[in-house]
């Protein structure tokens, strides 16, 4: 006798799949933005004068201008963050459900159709 799962139990599969995908996106930006707010550097941003960086706006200031910081670390987390957040692994977030739900919908109904 075979084994039949519910098309809740493989939805609650999917739920647990994709909340932990939405946990290691969110820990990954985080720490991703703390880093970058650590290696961060003013000295080459292009303001003149003495610049202090600002982690709330993550900008440079040197009291009248601001900039953002162009040393290669604080760049290169920036981007990483930006890949994993909206504009990269987490805008295929609702392709990825869609894509899911569809799947289990036709599996229900294929196996609807067959006889036992």
């Amino acid at each position: 006798m075979k084994d039949k799962k519910g098309m809740f139990d493989n939805l609650s599969g999917l739920a647990l799949g994709l909340v932990v995908f939405a946990i290691m996106i969110g820990v990954g930006v985080v720490v991703l933005t703390r880093f970058g707010d650590a290696v961060a550097t003013c000295g080459g941003a292009g303001l003149s004068g003495t610049t202090a960086y600002n982690a709330s706006t993550q900008l440079c200031s040197n009291g009248t201008d601001t900039g953002a910081p162009t040393n290669t670390e604080w760049v290169s987390t920036t981007y990483l963050n930006t890949q994993l957040g909206t504009s990269g692994l987490a805008g295929w977030a609702p392709a990825i459900i869609a894509l899911a739900v569809g799947l289990l919908f036709i599996g229900a109904l294929t196996m609807r159709s067959r006889k036992y």
